[in-house]
């Protein structure tokens, strides 16, 4: 019989992009909380822009989804960020509070860990400037100190090799959430070894 090496083996957590609020129930299609942990998986993904716009998740379903995740001991991974068009009307900071306020008020004190993706970024090739995500992330944490809270922000927003050790070494980011640039094997362990 051949030996299976787990990722757990590794040193690997492997999170979900997606989790359902409900602990059980008739939600074909849906995976729970309580599901992914008993398989071993350490979170999930919540609240991410294609899960927003796509399948009309709110901020109250987000939160019911990130309350889900801690019940079941799992980590949630928070996404927030705004579109083209709200940066463009000065809206970034008010729909980036909604966003994390709407979840820090149904899990207050709680420790965080949110993805900060401009969705304007999001498969576009476009990355926000250093300075951008600097200010965001910093602005990020404010909002959960007023909410008595902590939080891990990682960057979200079109990580690639060119960028993600200048990402890495601003002061308020905490980590990156890499997306399509992790489907390549090779090219996702380059951007691990650059930070």
């Amino acid at each position: 019989m051949e030996t299976v090496t787990t990722a757990k083996e590794y040193g690997i957590g492997v999170l979900a992009q997606n989790v359902h609020h409900a602990p059980e129930g008739a939600f074909t299609g849906e995976v729970s909380a309580p599901l992914l942990a008993d398989a071993g998986v350490r979170g999930a993904i919540v609240g991410h822009s294609e899960r927003r716009t796509q399948w009309g998740e709110t901020n109250a379903i987000v939160a019911r989804k990130v309350q889900a995740c801690q019940q079941a001991g799992l980590l949630a991974v928070l996404c927030v960020g705004e579109s083209d068009a709200q940066r463009a009307r000065g809206e970034t900071r008010a729909v980036l509070r909604q966003q994390l306020v709407s979840v820090l008020q149904h899990v207050p004190g709680v420790s965080l860990c949110v993805a900060y993706e401009p969705v304007w970024a999001i498969g576009s090739g476009k990355t926000a400037s250093t300075a951008q995500v600097q200010e965001v992330h910093h602005y990020l944490k404010e909002c959960a100190q007023d909410e008595n809270s902590q939080l891990t922000v990682l960057y979200g927003g079109s990580v690639k090799l060119d960028n993600a050790a200048a990402l890495m070494a601003l002061p308020a980011v905490d980590g990156v959430l890499v997306g399509g640039a992790a489907l390549q094997a090779a090219q996702f362990v380059d951007i691990i070894n650059s930070v």
